[in-house]
């Protein structure tokens, strides 16, 4: 024991002999080794300076660049989807966009580029209702999911072991046992609170469950700070569902600490749900090795796969009521930000209005630019942020950033009827896009998300209209009202602030 002990006096007297050539090799590293953002490398290079050694080990757990690995890849699905992509861009070339004309003209750059960067085909044949209630969403849920068929896909970040999923057990137990594939795919931060003896019940039922980066030995997360964020659920490729509800109690309203949770959730019927489907897939193959490209039935009618090809080629004479939306998706593994290049794009060609609700608002240099720009351009910018932190660190951060829009004469509110967790962008009453990514960089760089673009003035003005009703229930943030804070919140913010890039 004594030997052992000695050991280890002898390998950190050798650490502390030649820490300045370890920081070097470790800076070196960070610096050119990792595709970062420069505010996050010179944070970094500051958590080594005065943490040595460890800062790297904290580097190791938190700050990996995930870029660099094909690991989220299907050979498969990326074939079909790079045709069916170019096949769309063909087609909507030669072919009226399937939007109103005004849509069409102001925004189809903006289908282009989602086009482009990552395969996000328009659809226009869709249906879409809006939640903004726990209880009637997951009411709405179970009921779906008792109807269900053939296949049950349901992918949230967080699922607590409480009554809300207690609820949701018996009706996948009941299918699965009736022929109906079940899978169930939670993050493994998400999923911390679950006992393993929940997951077991539901797996002897038949439903199979998958991890998405699960912890090792018990409790150990290596790779804590990238989160699967998605919610998704796709039912027999009829229904799907996106949004900020996660199943645990307090997105029913049932914590006291939280009061009334406001949130948005989207239900949608037509081709934009082979899109939640295909991203739910790709998801599935990485967690749990299953690729489940191999069975087209999935995915289509037929075995061919015929729909991925064809995927936003319609008739649009043939489409009642042309809605048009594109699934777009996010992560650490990608190479552009595309929730963020879509957030930038619509602050950018907006000339009246842009709303804003989210829990967090953190953002970076170019979404904080493109927003101060419109601002100062005469467009009414308003943000809506909760009143109570869930994260009390990010709120701090929230708090200080709110400042900047509001010395460019934008409108700040903080909602005030419990939690609000609602995350959205409203243009214009033209474009809104919706889903699961906070305004902030976790969500722009460390997070896998999920949101739909939906180019359609009705759902869009009905989302503007359950924003301006929140406003009733909120208080604003005037700039006397900042300027009133005391030196320790402001404290509290500026640190925030500057180690937000840790994030």
């Amino acid at each position: 024991m004594e030997s052992v002990w000695n050991q280890s006096i002898a390998v950190w007297k050798w650490l502390m002999d030649h820490l300045i050539y370890i920081n070097l090799i470790l800076s070196v590293i960070i610096v050119f080794f990792q595709r970062r953002d420069p505010k996050a490398v010179w944070t970094w290079l500051l958590a080594l300076y005065f943490i040595p050694v460890f800062g790297f080990l904290f580097y190791l757990i938190l700050g990996q660049d995930m870029r660099k690995g094909k690991m989220f890849r299907v050979k498969e699905v990326e074939d079909r989807m790079r045709y069916s992509a170019r096949n769309q861009e063909e087609f909507l070339k030669s072919h009226d966009i399937g939007l109103d004309s005004s849509l069409a003209r102001d925004y189809s750059d903006l289908v282009m580029y989602n086009l482009e960067t990552s395969g996000s085909v328009l659809t226009v044949d869709n249906t879409v209702e809006i939640f903004t209630d726990g209880e009637k969403k997951f009411q709405d849920l179970r009921e779906e999911l008792s109807k269900a068929t053939r296949f049950i896909h349901l992918q949230y970040y967080i699922i607590k072991n409480d009554e809300l999923f207690d609820s949701i057990i018996p009706i996948l137990i009941e299918r699965a046992k009736a022929g109906v594939e079940v899978r169930i795919l939670c993050d493994g931060m998400g999923g911390r609170f679950m006992r393993k003896s929940k997951w077991d019940i539901l797996k002897e039922s038949g439903v199979k469950v998958g991890i998405f980066f699960p912890p090792v030995l018990g409790r150990l997360h290596l790779r804590i700070n990238y989160r699967n964020h998605r919610k998704i659920v796709v039912i027999d490729n009829r229904i799907g569902y996106v949004g900020g509800f996660n199943i645990g109690r307090e997105y029913i309203s049932k914590d006291p600490k939280f009061g009334y949770w406001r949130d948005t959730h989207l239900k949608l019927q037509g081709g934009s749900v082979l899109s939640l489907q295909i991203r739910f897939a790709l998801d599935w193959n990485y967690a749990v090795g299953e690729n489940l490209f191999k069975n087209m039935t999935y995915f289509c009618e037929d075995e061919d796969g015929a729909c991925l090809y064809n995927m936003g080629v319609v008739d649009i004479n043939q489409v009642e009521k042309k809605l048009g939306i594109q699934i777009i998706a996010s992560g650490p593994d990608a190479r552009s930000r595309q929730i963020r290049d879509n957030y930038i794009r619509l602050f950018s060609k907006a000339k009246h209005h842009i709303y804003i609700q989210t829990p967090y608002f953190v953002p970076d240099d170019a979404v904080l630019s493109a927003l101060r720009v419109a601002a100062r351009s005469g467009v009414d910018v308003r943000l809506m942020i909760p009143c109570k932190p869930d994260h009390p660190f990010v709120y701090w951060a929230t708090y200080s950033y709110v400042g900047d829009l509001l010395s460019e004469g934008a409108r700040c509110y903080t909602y005030e009827n419990g939690f609000l967790h609602s995350k959205g962008v409203m243009t214009d009453g033209k474009v809104s896009s919706y889903g699961t990514a906070n305004m902030d960089i976790r969500s722009f760089e460390l997070n896998f998300e999920v949101n739909a673009v939906i180019y359609d003035e009705e759902t869009t003005r009905k989302l503007e209209e359950l924003f301006l009703e929140d406003l009733k229930v909120c208080e604003e943030i005037t700039p006397e009202r900042y300027e009133a804070r005391s030196i320790f919140i402001r404290i509290k913010e500026q640190g925030s602030r500057l180690l937000s890039p840790l994030l």
